[in-house]
């Protein structure tokens, strides 16, 4: 087994699993203001923008042969509300932002995140009525909050709320609205982890989010449970699905990607990322290569791609681009 090994020729030659900048997708996160560059100190290395400065980013995606970005918001306390009102904007920042991308005429992609938590008071991704949260009612207000993202430009719906029936709806109204070319990403096996907890800071929905979420998003035990989520999302009209968290749900990945042969994302989440960096700025790890290393396992695993805030640094790696 080791004549294979021997040499980086041969390993290269024989080896199963390529990882290439196309497999990369960043996720960013936006803020009020302007000229504003907000580091999360919870995730060494990641930024939120202002809408003004998320051009650039759009640009550095684009250089570095980023296909996508996904745009996540933090949304000014004032502005979130028990309903989530502030996710029907026209003016919120995720619209603002995909407006600005769309205006500078760049070939990369643009993901929406489509759930109400970013945007409420409670910190929860539906309405609620006491403790119980409202599915059918929350769908209804996931359907405008879609529209209004692709009227603004954005390409890709991606759903992350966990709503039961939210896909089929979400696909029913785009096509009735005219915009049957624009694609579904459905969050289909989406956990309830412990690895959100840098996100949520990014977000700011940490200060906000009043008990968990795991009457709606899956419990960590389920496996078959998973498949059972995915199923119906193809069946609803996805067009691709993700699992989140990554690293710790790659047998998920797995299993989803043999049983469905769909395009399958993993998101590797906040957590992951933050473990990484915080161990390689310790020197307890090689930070570059733990990188590498965690993409390639998901390669590995069955991902088409993958949500990660290594994006920008893995691209370079990859391209040999400064």
């Amino acid at each position: 087994m080791r004549r294979n090994r021997r040499t980086d020729w041969s390993r290269r030659l024989v080896r199963e699993n390529t990882l290439t900048v196309d497999d990369l997708i960043w996720p960013l996160f936006l803020t009020d203001g302007n000229g504003v560059e907000q580091p999360v100190p919870s995730m060494p290395g990641v930024t939120r923008y202002s809408v003004d400065r998320i051009v650039a980013q759009a640009e550095i995606a684009a250089e570095l042969g980023i296909p996508a970005l996904a745009l996540f918001p933090n949304t000014d306390p004032a502005r979130r509300d028990a309903m989530g009102a502030e996710a029907l904007n026209p003016g919120n920042l995720i619209c603002q932002a995909c407006r600005a991308i769309r205006a500078a005429g760049l070939p990369v992609g643009i993901i929406t995140d489509v759930a109400l938590d970013p945007y409420t008071s409670h910190g929860h991704d539906g309405l609620m009525e006491g403790e119980t949260i409202l599915n059918d009612e929350t769908v209804e207000q996931l359907v405008a909050q879609a529209l209004l993202q692709v009227e603004a430009g954005s390409d890709v719906i991606a759903p992350s709320d966990m709503m039961d029936g939210r896909v089929g709806v979400i696909r029913s109204a785009l096509d009735t609205a005219g915009f049957q070319d624009i694609q579904i990403m459905s969050y289909a096996a989406k956990y309830a982890s412990a690895f959100y907890g840098p996100f949520r800071d990014a977000v700011g929905t940490n200060a906000t989010l009043v008990g968990d979420k795991r009457t709606y998003q899956m419990d960590p035990a389920n496996t078959d449970e998973a498949l059972h989520e995915v199923e119906l999302d193809i069946a609803e009209g996805a067009d691709m699905i993700m699992v989140k968290p990554g690293m710790p749900y790659l047998d998920i990945i797995r299993r989803v990607k043999d049983t469905f042969l769909r395009p399958t994302f993993a998101y590797q989440v906040s957590g992951e990322y933050a473990m990484i960096q915080a161990a390689a700025q310790n020197g307890w790890i090689d930070g570059e290569r733990a990188m590498m290393e965690s993409l390639m396992a998901f390669k590995r695993a069955g991902c088409d791609g993958v949500l990660t805030y290594f994006a920008p640094q893995a691209a370079r790696k990859l391209t040999g681009k400064a």
